[in-house]
């Protein structure tokens, strides 16, 4: 299942984004990737999660489990709150 989500986070607030998204990750069972501009990481990852996400813009979220449709509407939900 894929998802496209908007990234506008604020420099100030990546962290507490990025904690409350690695954290609701972390507690699906499927495996969650996020890619953006050829570059595809492990939803799950905090490193890797603050190195695309500083800039805003289009990133597409990939899930595949047993729990990937409700992943993928929880974690797009963080990323396009404003």
């Amino acid at each position: 299942m894929n998802r496209t989500a908007v990234v506008q986070i604020p420099e100030d607030q990546l962290d507490r984004v990025a904690t409350r998204f690695i954290k609701a990750a972390s507690g699906f069972n499927s495996q969650i990737t996020i890619a953006r501009d050829g570059h595809c990481i492990n939803a799950k990852s905090l490193l890797g999660f603050l190195s695309l996400m500083r800039d805003h813009g289009e990133v597409a979220l990939t899930a595949e489990g047993p729990d990937a449709g409700e992943a993928l509407e929880a974690l797009t939900d963080i990323l396009d709150r404003k």
